[in-house]
């Protein structure tokens, strides 16, 4: 299982980028647009599954193994449809939750089939899909490698307990990336992040739901229950920090280059970016600041009426298996959902593969997951006036 680091794709974090978006959104999923609600009798269709060997299942760009040789090749894929007989339609069509959620949201509020079994979706767009009711249950007797692997830190989010309707497909965490050279100490707290030496060379991300966990974090706050007072509360401290030039811009994945660049010295990022970033630095660190850091995933999902959800429950189950997780966790590079992959890395012949498996980025060590926590999301009837603040802030 030679070792295979990829850069993530650009837009696979990018979330709610205009106001405009996110209100139609908003009040879509709300509860004045009883239409859009799809009850649980009639979320099930007819599963052919057991005649028709086969599934679509559409996905993020660069998130998934592929041979080195051909990159139109994905080796698990492919050993799991000689071992079960299904073949896949992997169709690499997601670049954006709300544009993605544009795409299909049509079909699905006038209870029609997508065309899809299987989607893979951020954690906060999930939770808009299981509040309208436009994803079926799994059945977990049909996935036994689900219910034993599945880490504990990401088995129950406030949008789905238990995980009944979704399963994380890769995660990761949002925190804090600095040059370690460059900045001449070490950084371990968001305050830090307002010192006078820094000044101009800070960034923040830009999506509401990329950014306002970590920064409630910074203040004590709980963020599997947070309030409305901790984001605004949030809000005026970041508005601040912009008044006195302390943040040279909010950013999507940009931040990877202006880091590399040296243009900035610290700023919020996603844990599998750094991991390419060290690769070429490695004086690039990422730090879980003290005050905890938020855990996200992005997950797999069957819309209502897919045809092939018991082929489509094999699939998932599939990727739980340890030894699986491990060769796709040495591909993408992001935190594995598996932990029980760690062992199949760290046993493997090739060094810079068995390295992996000591690699807190992609399993937190026990220090770490202690001070990692899932935000609640936020609710439809939150997200036009959180939305409106937090984007004037981020001039988007």
């Amino acid at each position: 299982m030679p070792v295979n680091r990829k850069i993530p794709s650009p837009s696979r974090r990018s979330l709610l980028r205009a106001l405009g978006g996110g209100a139609a959104l908003g009040a879509l999923a709300g509860c004045g647009v009883p239409a859009a609600y799809v009850g649980p009798g009639d979320r099930a269709g007819a599963d052919l599954s057991a005649t028709d060997k086969r599934l679509t299942w559409a996905n993020w760009p660069l998130y998934i193994d592929t041979d080195d040789e051909d990159t139109t090749r994905r080796p698990t894929l492919e050993a799991f449809g000689k071992r079960t007989g299904i073949s896949v339609d992997y169709i690499e069509e997601i670049n954006d939750n709300d544009e993605f959620f544009g795409k299909i949201s049509p079909s699905l509020m006038n209870h029609q089939r997508t065309g899809r079994d299987l989607v893979v979706v951020s954690d906060w767009m999930c939770a808009r899909f299981v509040r309208l009711g436009w994803v079926q249950e799994m059945d977990r007797s049909r996935q036994p490698n689900v219910a034993r692997y599945l880490d504990p830190l990401l088995s129950s989010p406030a949008f789905d307990p238990g995980r009944r309707s979704s399963v994380p497909w890769q995660s990761g965490i949002t925190g804090i990336a600095y040059d370690r050279r460059r900045v001449g100490r070490e950084i371990r707290h968001v305050s830090d992040l307002w010192a006078d030496d820094l000044k101009g060379r800070v960034t923040l991300l830009s999506g509401l739901d990329e950014a306002f966990a970590l920064l409630m974090q910074a203040d004590g706050v709980d963020i599997t229950k947070w309030r409305s007072d901790d984001f605004h509360r949030v809000c005026d401290r970041v508005e601040k920090q912009v008044r006195r030039g302390q943040i040279r811009r909010f950013t999507g994945n940009d931040y990877i280059k202006d880091l590399a660049s040296g243009d900035v010295l610290a700023c919020q990022a996603y844990s599998g970016d750094v991991i390419q970033l060290q690769a070429d630095n490695p004086d690039i660190r990422f730090v879980v600041p003290e005050e905890g850091a938020e855990l996200w995933a992005e997950s797999l999902m069957i819309p209502d009426l897919a045809r092939h959800k018991a082929n489509a429950e094999k699939l998932v189950d599939y990727y739980y298996e340890p030894e699986v997780a491990a060769e796709l966790a040495a591909w993408v590079n992001y935190v594995c959902p598996v932990p029980a992959a760690r062992d199949v890395l760290a046993s493997s012949k090739d060094k810079d593969t068995a390295a992996l498996a000591e690699d807190p980025l992609i399993f937190p060590d026990a220090a770490m997951r202690k001070r990692l926590a899932i935000a609640r999301d936020i609710t439809s009837t939150e997200r036009t006036e959180f939305a409106r603040r937090w984007n004037a802030i981020a001039g988007l």
